[in-house]
């Protein structure tokens, strides 16, 4: 089925509406079509921009578990790489983690997340799942009857609905189903006080492993992606356009805070996107809120400094279908009561494992006496993950971990 054959179909009503064609739900449309439930994906973005928006790279094991056991993987294995190393740089000198080889001896598959949606969505395309392109959710309403409705704008900008039995809210934190949550929904925020500058350069990697470098200038990040594509991260100063600091100046701090006179020159290249990200923690509670269902995104934002968002979407779409299928297909409500629980528990020890890591890889702000001691325990912390095997053990299983 093409994009233009899917904007022009007539439908207004799907047993489970899903919003948002990123990861979480078009993994919840293919496992729903292929067990014959009736459902449709509504997407604000053209085809093009969900299949090449950058994001995340690094899979978790389970992931990739859960994509084999419902055929959705032939493209990571095609295309991806098995990864297990991590290099931390310090002013006192690096060392490296085979973290493949500690805790659960798991490894991630490094495959960028915009061929994981590419993948996804032409394997639900190909099965004949519907979906329409440009078609904005503004709101879910009556999510405590038999009958939710999606508000939307067409394609063609004239409004539009669509009901359901069910509403997934697979389109982000600031997307319609997060709008329409009732007063009674909580949301847990923190701002962790970091921002980032995102960068993809036209480069090669320049180290065969993960590298985080702790600089007294800030954090510096390197994570390859392909061949001829690698993805830093700078500390930044917050407030600050992304656009406002030259090609030259960051290659320049990217040399310095990755210690380069020490461990060898990076490869340098075309930045082709950069963007400011603010370092934040968001999670809803709970999430259900009667045919309305989180997953994704619309559920929590972990923190990037630990690549937990995609693999949560992929988990919490699975744990989402098998209830859905339950529901329909045999009339047991019970895994949809025990979704948002199930959810939760895997979110809170991702939020707990990427608060960790910013405290690892990012010194505090202040120079008080408060902020000595926190600096402190920093560096104790990287000691710690230097030297001990317990230590390196409990990183490697929630690193890898969801």
């Amino acid at each position: 089925m093409t994009e233009r054959q899917t904007n022009r179909t007539a439908e207004t009503s799907a047993d489970v509406v899903i919003l948002g064609a990123g990861p979480a739900g078009l993994t919840l449309g293919n496992l729903l079509h292929a067990a014959g439930i009736d459902c449709v994906v509504l997407e604000r973005a053209d085809r093009a921009h969900v299949r090449t928006r950058a994001r995340a790279g690094f899979l978790a094991a389970n992931t990739v578990r859960i994509l084999e056991r419902h055929g959705l993987a032939d493209g990571l294995h095609r295309r991806g790489h098995p990864h297990g190393t991590c290099e931390f740089r310090t002013g006192n000198g690096s060392f490296r983690l085979d973290y493949g080889t500690l805790g659960r001896g798991e490894r991630h598959t490094v495959y960028p997340q915009q061929d994981l949606v590419t993948d996804l969505l032409t394997h639900y395309l190909d099965a004949g799942g519907r979906i329409r392109f440009e078609t904005e959710a503004r709101s879910v309403r009556e999510v405590t009857g038999p009958r939710p409705t999606v508000d939307v704008r067409e394609a063609d900008g004239r409004p539009g609905r669509w009901r359901a039995r069910y509403v997934a809210g697979c389109d982000g934190r600031h997307g319609a189903a997060r709008r329409s949550l009732p007063a009674s929904a909580l949301r847990h925020h923190r701002d962790h006080g970091v921002t980032w500058l995102g960068l993809l350069a036209e480069a090669p990697p320049s180290l065969d492993a993960v590298g985080y470098a702790m600089h007294p200038d800030g954090f510096a990040g390197h994570m390859a992606r392909t061949a001829d594509i690698t993805r830093y991260y700078l500390q930044y100063e917050p407030g600050v356009p992304g656009d406002a600091w030259s090609e030259e100046r960051i290659w320049a701090a990217l040399d310095r805070r990755m210690y380069t006179a020490e461990h060898g020159p990076l490869h340098h290249g075309r930045i082709v996107q950069r963007s400011v990200i603010n370092l934040e923690s968001d999670v809803v509670e709970p999430l259900r809120h009667g045919s309305l269902l989180l997953a994704g995104d619309a559920a929590s934002l972990p923190a990037p400094a630990a690549a937990k968002g995609a693999n949560l979407a992929v988990l919490e779409a699975e744990l989402l279908a098998e209830a859905l299928i339950d529901e329909f297909s045999r009339s047991d409500s019970r895994a949809l009561d025990r979704y948002s629980r199930r959810c939760l528990d895997h979110i809170w020890r991702a939020q707990e494992f990427a608060h960790w890591m910013i405290q690892l890889l990012h010194a505090p702000a202040g120079a008080d006496a408060e902020s000595f001691f926190h600096e402190a325990m920093r560096r104790s912390r990287v000691e710690s993950l230097r030297t001990s095997r317990t230590h390196q053990d409990w990183f490697a299983e929630n690193y890898v971990g969801i």
